[in-house]
């Protein structure tokens, strides 16, 4: 018999993508069966918890259950639907994607083999509604001017990696490095991730792992998503400062230089000059990715994630340090 498989979902009023995730599921290659699905809702206030359960009347072939998430924060609900769920194989999905037909299968694959103690694939960033504004955030979320080198939104080769979204584990391993950190309202993945290296764990990436991701709809969402995982980074990073990457702090040393440039240019006119440089150089880069791609809208998504995170983490990191003054 194959292994049971829990797939838990944090969700928060996603009317519109809910049942899209819940589709993609019933249709996977692997026994549905031996498949159930924990959404851990933070008590949505749109039609989302309707939209469930329109689905569990129409598919009753498929165990589908709704536990609540008070808390109202992603890993609060992760750990609420990990502690509701039966199976030995724990997926963990986002309300925003919709993971491929062989998904689940090839992910218990992966552990079945011991490929890594978290097994995850690549997404498929796509626009979550119609418009330029959609499709130049979905185009930014998958360049790598916006992302770097994250592996899991271009790798084209199985390896080991530093993290994976989303993710697949062997319950025990709960029971071994613990559950996901409340503390952190964002990042929550990467930190488990690096709980799961400390430990002696491997985060296996294999890119026949598939899902579509529907990115941020405007540029206001994409400016909130991107100052929260900032924000959230520092607290991570002091925690674990090992795992800062190149691309990650690009961004906030970026942000540091237009600032500091700007303050000098009171004083010393050639600041002025050289920020000016700066920005013409910074955006002639972007302009230039924009003309490759022909997706003229590109450059306002990059520069939003880039000043969003840099601003974040930065504004992390000065409130921690007069919050340690006050203390």
């Amino acid at each position: 018999m194959p292994p049971t498989v829990s797939v838990i979902i944090p969700c928060f009023n996603e009317e519109k993508t809910i049942r899209i995730l819940l589709d993609a599921i019933l249709a996977q290659t692997y026994p549905v069966a031996e498949m159930e699905v924990v959404v851990a809702d933070g008590f949505s206030e749109d039609n989302t918890r309707n939209e469930i359960a329109v689905f569990q009347d129409a598919h009753p072939e498929l165990d589908v259950t709704v536990v609540d998430n008070a808390a109202r924060i992603i890993p609060a609900g992760l750990n609420r639907a990990i502690s509701a769920a039966r199976g030995e194989i724990i997926i963990r999905m986002d309300a925003h994607s919709a993971p491929a037909p062989d998904y689940v299968a090839r992910s218990v694959d992966g552990l079945s083999a011991e490929r890594g103690d978290n097994v995850g694939g690549v997404w498929d960033i796509r626009p979550s509604t119609e418009g330029w504004v959609a499709a130049s955030i979905a185009a930014a979320a998958a360049h790598p001017l916006g992302v770097g080198d994250a592996l899991y939104r271009h790798a084209t080769q199985a390896q080991k990696v530093d993290t994976v979204p989303f993710g697949a584990f062997k319950r025990e391993l709960f029971d071994r490095i613990g559950l996901f950190d409340e503390n952190l309202l964002a990042n929550e993945d990467y930190e488990l991730n690096a709980r799961i290296r400390q430990a002696g764990g491997t985060i296996w990436l294999d890119p026949a792992i598939q899902t579509v991701y529907f990115s941020r709809p405007t540029f206001a969402a994409l400016a909130q998503q991107y100052w929260r995982y900032g924000f959230w980074k520092w607290k991570m990073l002091c925690r674990y400062p090992e795992t800062l990457r190149w691309r990650q702090a690009l961004p906030p040393l970026f942000l540091l230089s237009v600032i500091f440039f700007f303050i000098l240019g009171f004083f010393f006119r050639l600041a002025f000059f050289l920020l000016s440089l700066e920005l013409f150089l910074y955006f002639l880069i972007l302009f230039g990715a924009a003309l490759k791609k022909k997706i003229f809208g590109l450059p306002i998504p990059i520069a939003i994630m880039h000043i969003s995170w840099g601003g974040g983490l930065l504004w992390s990191a000065l409130t921690s340090v007069f919050k340690g003054q006050n203390d």
